[in-house]
């Protein structure tokens, strides 16, 4: 049984700050308070447009987080060069085109498997662990695989939609993906609208998760329970 990881993804912070001029609220400081109220890694994801955690965000971060750092993103050569420059802990590959609001869809990693075997292969070389955001797909797991990645990241947005209609159902394929990567050797990550709702079931029923990593809701729910309280909340689901 693997101890899952809690990573509190800060963008919603930077999104908050970045709706004014100025430096309120600060992302470092939330970061830092972060894992100080018992966050086990700190996520965060650079677009091109800066509309929320920005490239200097990135650099800034990495002076003081201390858990594991995770940077998600499209793998653009500005992307691939922050990553290399800052070398995080993780570096989770997202397949969003610039214009996404939010991460909508995992990678086909059987018709992209040559794009991806590239970048895993940069990333590696430069030290860094690497996850790959996918569909909870056994030939999408096993096709990830063959790209050299660590891990993988299971999107989980149809699991938080399908858990209040009917959980067995809408965790089934996770399972199966989880089972299939536990044949492949690769760790499993997972992540998009987890919450204090559903993200207990989802744990318990995938025994080899290794993080877990949630902004929206959680930064959302400490609006109303602070940061403190909702880091322990969710970390005692896990």
């Amino acid at each position: 049984m693997t101890m899952t990881k809690l990573s509190v993804n800060i963008n919603k912070v930077a999104t908050i700050r970045n709706a004014r001029a100025g430096n309120i609220p600060n992302v470092v400081l939330s970061a830092v308070n972060a894992e100080r109220f018992g966050a086990d890694g700190i996520t965060v994801h650079p677009r091109p447009d800066g509309r929320h955690i920005r490239y200097s965000d990135v650099c800034d971060l990495k002076e003081v987080v201390t858990t594991e750092f995770n940077i998600e993103g499209y793998p653009s050569d500005d992307f691939i060069e922050l990553v290399i420059g800052v070398k995080p802990t993780q570096v989770t590959l997202v397949p969003d085109p610039p214009t996404a609001i939010t991460s909508n869809a995992g990678w086909d990693t059987v018709k992209n498997r040559e794009f991806l075997q590239e970048i895993v292969a940069r990333f590696k070389q430069a030290g860094i662990r690497t996850s790959i955001f996918v569909e909870p797909d056994p030939e999408t797991v096993r096709a990830a695989k063959l790209t050299g990645t660590d891990r993988i990241e299971l999107y989980t947005e149809s699991y938080a939609i399908g858990y209040s209609e009917d959980p067995q159902k809408a965790i089934a394929p996770f399972i199966e993906a989880a089972r299939v990567a536990a044949e492949e050797g690769l760790g499993v990550n997972a992540g998009h609208d987890l919450s204090l709702e559903n993200l207990e079931f989802f744990a318990k029923n995938i025994p080899n998760l290794c993080e877990v990593s949630i902004g929206h809701a959680l930064i959302s729910d400490a609006l109303y329970l602070g940061l403190e309280n909702t880091i322990q909340m969710y970390k005692r689901l896990l």
